[in-house]
């Protein structure tokens, strides 16, 4: 879920290009390498994980290795690849005020 993985993050596990990041909204770019730290890939937790997501498809987006504990930003999505529904009319009038 998103609240996990803010937890995640938070708790230091997540490294991006080899360098810890510790805040959710972090921003990525393409040809960014997001990894799980060694540290914590021992963890039930991050099984768990892998186990329950292991049959969804990853977005076109995004490339992903479960066995390495990576994935990677390919590309920044298009609207249309965007599973969360979004009013982009009312984003812009909050920031047009």
């Amino acid at each position: 879920t998103r609240d996990e993985a803010k937890q995640i993050v938070s708790h230091r596990h997540v490294q991006v290009n080899g360098k810890t990041v510790n805040i959710p909204s972090f921003r990525v770019k393409p040809g960014d390498e997001i990894v799980i730290k060694e540290g914590a890939r021992s963890s039930q937790r991050y099984k768990d994980i892998f186990e329950a997501t292991d049959s969804r498809i990853v977005p076109e987006w995004l490339s992903a290795n479960h066995e390495q504990f990576t994935g990677k930003v390919v590309a920044i999505p298009r609207a249309d690849q965007i599973d969360v529904p979004v009013n982009a009319v009312a984003i812009v009038e909050l920031y047009n005020k």
